[in-house]
């Protein structure tokens, strides 16, 4: 199915195109359904030239070691472009994405989105900050992995979704968006579920979790102090 003129304008990269710019993109667009746990790319696949991008539901990128230790690189939602090897790399999947909500995908062919970028250059400005970002991300956790005491990541992890996905104010205080289950925390921060089932109790004043991942942060302020190191949760 081809995109409408609606879903290329989700796209963060196309979202200031004028309209003539994204009707001429449009007859070189697909969309594609994905259900919830479907694979959408497997670790390894050959990728056609295209631009990958999400256009509703959200995504989930994973990377599976030899040991069998499956380790979450992040989440994608509306508007988000990923596979960046497709366009820029070896065109080889270098992990697992899979649809984490029944979703939608978009592609365009590479020939197409270059014709658009010689017309608007900030398109590739665009998206040279977007996989910027996400080398500077990976850098951090990297580091985090080698260096950050787990609490310290588990924090950080809280408020990249806090920020990224969004929350809503609640007398209890801000309820995150999108919900954080054990095991997503485990794998997106290196720990195992124990460990990490016993820092979300540890952190117990500080947010409430409940079943499903539902989790509000009731202290902002000693959240943000944890994660730059400054307190434990026991100060």
């Amino acid at each position: 199915m081809q995109a409408s003129l609606e879903q290329l304008s989700q796209i963060t990269v196309f979202a200031d195109l004028e309209t003539a710019d994204k009707v001429s993109l449009q007859p070189q667009t697909q969309v594609q359904r994905y259900s919830k746990g479907e694979i959408i790319l497997h670790e390894g696949d050959s990728l056609p030239a295209k631009l990958y991008a999400v256009v509703s539901g959200s995504i989930q990128v994973t990377k599976t070691a030899t040991t069998g230790k499956e380790t979450i690189l992040r989440t994608l939602a509306n508007g988000e472009i990923f596979a960046a090897p497709a366009l820029l790399g070896n065109g080889i999947s270098p992990a697992i994405v899979t649809a984490e909500s029944d979703c939608k995908i978009l592609t365009i062919e590479r020939e197409a989105l270059l014709k658009a970028i010689q017309q608007n250059p900030e398109i590739a400005l665009r998206m040279l900050m977007v996989f910027n970002n996400r080398i500077q991300q990976l850098h951090e956790t990297v580091h985090g992995l080698v260096s950050e005491r787990a609490i310290v990541r588990l924090a950080r992890l809280i408020q990249y979704f806090a920020a990224e996905f969004g929350t809503e104010s609640t007398p209890k205080g801000e309820f995150l968006k999108d919900k954080l289950s054990y095991y997503r925390m485990a794998r997106s921060i290196g720990i195992s579920y124990e460990e990490c089932v016993r820092l979300i109790k540890s952190l117990k004043s500080i947010i409430a979790y409940s079943r499903g991942g539902k989790m509000t942060i009731i202290d902002l302020k000693k959240l943000d102090a944890i994660a730059s190191g400054a307190i434990s949760p026991e100060d």
